[in-house]
């Protein structure tokens, strides 16, 4: 039995080695995307201009005057002082060719005093890399691997990725499983005592550093998928409900508990070039939206609105200024409301629901370390680190016991010959 688990393995191993290494490392960086985003783009995310901030509202206008094929997608209505504010932009769809224009940039920074254009970028763009879209490029890199869209399906890298994290989390037990110490029996007439369990399992989370470049890379390997065991089956858990959260994660939730859907989860998405045109302005509404939140006395202000195209739904955030990822990184409390006749259809409260409603909240922010606040943030880093460097030795231990069966193999030969 131990022999076949070894084999699967190997083999798992084998086949999410490149991937996890390129999501260990990408991980490691992403968990600092803002701040290496702002030091890399202080002419986008800075505003120099002193003086009270024009309405964001007023803005978003001036935006899509300027740009007449677009749409703003969404509007921060926190001014924070010395900083832009960031407009997401979606394309409308050409009256000509009905086909949905693609403007080749989704973002659109603005000065908030004086509503002047310091930029914009194509956040996620696969080229050309520069220092605008260097940091989303690596988020994206990190779960979808920019794989395109074929034959109308733009899915294949979150399905590619989700499919790897499915396997690393099977295989995480797997190689736990392999670290146990094999049983054995007493000899007979044997005058010492056998070691205990522990004592034999014990060698397996020492690291021999001094023991030759052969135990160090097999202890590395073997040790620290031991100490980090726990964050390592968090990271490819999470990994996995996040990237294939409609497809497997949140179907299977629905069958084992009572999970609270999002209008999201109920819609199906429309078809790329035919987008849900809304029928209500921003201003309409957050005014509803201001209007729910008094009535269930909720405390924080409108932070952002935001209008789903592709699902015809609007989505009014709430949270104080600079508080935008909410308590324990689960994000703030949301409404959403219908795009094209306006109703309430439902709403998002942070930490609140069923426990299947806490436990799906929580994927992101586990993944993300963003539950422990800064240092789970530096832990997810170092992970990520630890995952590529998993990836490595596992690929040199399986090279170097090939390489061993390849010459006993020649040995054997010659002797038979």
């Amino acid at each position: 039995m131990r022999a076949f688990w070894t084999v699967i393995h190997r083999y798992a191993g084998l086949l999410t080695a490149g991937f996890l290494f390129i999501s260990g490392l990408t991980g490691a960086i992403i968990s600092w995307d803002h701040e290496l985003d702002d030091l890399l783009n202080p002419h986008l995310m800075h505003a120099s201009t002193r003086g009270p901030a024009l309405a964001p509202l007023d803005l978003a206008r001036q935006v899509e005057a300027r740009y007449p094929d677009v749409r703003v997608s969404f509007v921060p209505l926190h001014a924070e002082p010395g900083e832009s504010i960031s407009f997401g932009i979606s394309g409308r769809v050409d009256p000509v060719s009905k086909k949905l224009i693609e403007p080749g940039f989704n973002q659109v920074f603005v000065d908030p005093a004086s509503g002047a254009e310091l930029g914009k970028r194509e956040w996620g763009a696969v080229w050309p890399i520069t220092k605008e879209t260097f940091v989303s490029f690596l988020y994206r890199l990190h779960y979808t691997l920019h794989i395109p869209e074929m034959w109308g399906i733009d899915q294949w890298g979150l399905w590619l990725m989700g499919g790897i994290a499915m396997i690393w989390t099977f295989d995480s037990f797997v190689g736990f499983y392999l670290t146990l110490p094999v049983s054995r029996r007493k000899e007979l007439g044997r005058v010492p005592a056998a070691k205990s369990w522990w004592q034999r399992w014990q060698p397996a989370w020492k690291v021999r550093w001094k023991g030759g470049s052969a135990k160090l890379n097999f202890d590395l390997h073997r040790a620290f998928s031991l100490w980090t065991f726990l964050l390592l089956f968090i990271l490819a858990f999470t990994a996995f409900s996040l990237n294939l959260y409609r497809e497997i994660f949140y179907p299977v939730m629905k069958t084992v508990s009572q999970v609270t859907p999002t209008p999201f989860d109920t819609r199906t998405p429309a078809d790329k070039h035919h987008p849900i045109e809304p029928r209500f302005a921003f201003a309409d509404i957050i005014q509803r939206a201001s209007a729910e939140a008094a009535q269930r006395q909720w405390t924080e202000p409108a932070g952002s609105i935001f209008y789903s195209q592709d699902f015809g739904i609007y989505g009014v955030s709430f949270f104080k200024p600079g508080d935008d990822h909410g308590s324990g990184g689960v994000g703030p409390a949301v409404l959403y409301f219908d795009g094209e006749d306006g109703r309430l259809l439902g709403d998002r409260q942070p930490w609140k629901g069923t426990a299947a409603d806490i436990f799906v909240q929580a994927q992101f922010p586990l993944h993300s370390g963003r539950i422990l606040g800064l240092p789970g943030r530096v832990l997810i880093s170092f992970m990520g680190i630890v995952v590529a460097m998993l990836s490595v030795t596992g690929v040199i231990i399986w090279w170097r016991k090939r390489a061993s069966r390849v010459v006993s193999a020649q040995r054997q030969a010659l002797v038979a010959s």
